[in-house]
């Protein structure tokens, strides 16, 4: 009898290969869920929360914008992101209008820090509004697969319950284990729908409420940026430990000005040099210009998504030379020590040397 052929390699994906779409769920109004496999056959070897940043080709040139994976690396053999079309979206207005099943594109990563695989506890508290759900149902689902009974209190806020996203999924595992607690509090109901869940805007009493413990729970939280303010603030007055507080953002982060070294900050009027070694090009900039931006001057193309160094997209390899860099997350020290650098928030300091 013949054996049956693997439908997977036995490497993991890597991001020299493009993905292809394969799948297209729509889930609510203006979201869908992107499915993706790699031509080859190749796995998917993530952490749950994670993220992944597509090379969009919108209408007047490629745009790069970075998802967080909302599929576990638990059935490793696609990977999905599940994307909510904002009043200014550009890339994620061309996916949900264009991108279907067989077309290809380029993606990096998957990356980010955002993943309780770094945080093991007992207990969670998972807290996220909009599409800020798609990391946690990533790592509900991590939980769920893993045959160890999770402990898993899951807060989302949303504007009505249809607007709610992998409802349907989250009550269906809620249903069969008890260790996953559902709490949904809503703007508004739905016309002509009964709504017996939570309503209003995310407090303190209403927190109370659904996780009695939340002092004993790891908290992982995501979604808007004042949403996000709100539940720390939140929490740092109810005297929660926030060192085991995390939160993921796309946004960028507010900076204070003693996170810059002084010493070695660029001056404003001095001339700096960028050599991009693989593409034989030298160009004379200031050393307040990013090397991202020399780049996009000399006509040179590095993928770049958040561009105030958290997605880490634009990591390169740096030949010589020195840059003052001040960055998000999005690039490890052990990164740093091999001479990678993030070109979105990379200072040349003279003459520097990349891989470009």
């Amino acid at each position: 009898m013949m054996a049956k052929a693997k439908n997977w390699t036995s490497a993991p994906w890597h991001e020299s290969e493009d993905l292809e779409c394969v799948m297209v769920v729509p889930e609510t109004a203006d979201s869908a869920t992107f499915t993706f496999r790699a031509p080859s056959g190749a796995w998917f070897d993530y952490e749950p929360g994670q993220f992944v940043t597509l090379d969009l080709p919108v209408p007047g040139g490629n745009v790069q914008r970075s998802y967080t994976i909302s599929s576990s690396p638990s059935r490793p053999l696609s990977i999905s992101i599940t994307v909510k079309a904002q009043a200014a979206s550009i890339g994620t207005r061309w996916m949900l209008d264009r991108l279907k099943p067989g077309m290809r594109i380029k993606a990096w990563g998957p990356t980010g820090a955002f993943t309780s695989h770094r945080h093991p506890a007992a207990k969670y508290l998972f807290i996220s509004a909009g599409s800020g759900i798609t990391p946690m149902m990533s790592m509900t689902t991590w939980a769920w697969d893993s045959g160890v009974p999770p402990d898993i209190v899951f807060v989302h806020a949303a504007r009505r319950p249809a607007d709610i996203l992998f409802r349907e999924r989250l009550e269906l595992m809620a249903a069969r284990v008890p260790g996953v607690q559902l709490r949904f509090t809503v703007s508004q109901p739905d016309a002509f729908s009964v709504w017996s869940g939570y309503m209003g805007r995310l407090n303190q009493i209403m927190l109370g409420l659904m996780a009695p413990d939340y002092l004993d729970r790891e908290v992982f939280c995501c979604g808007p940026d004042a949403f996000m303010t709100s539940v720390r603030e939140m929490l740092a007055a109810l005297g929660y430990d926030m060192s085991r507080y995390h939160q993921e953002s796309f946004g960028a982060p507010v900076g204070e000005e003693s996170d810059v070294p002084a010493d070695i900050a660029p001056e404003e009027g001095a001339s700096a040099e960028v050599v991009f070694a693989d593409s034989g090009i030298s160009t004379p900039c200031a050393e307040t210009d990013t090397i991202l931006a020399v780049a996009k001057r000399s006509g040179l193309n590095i993928p770049s998504g958040c561009t105030f160094g958290l997605c880490g997209t634009c990591k390169i390899k740096k030949v010589s030379g020195e840059v003052h860099m001040v960055h998000n997350g999005g690039i490890s020290d052990e990164d740093i020590e091999e001479g990678y650098i993030l070109a979105c928030c990379s200072n040349p300091l003279g003459r520097v040397e990349v891989e470009v």
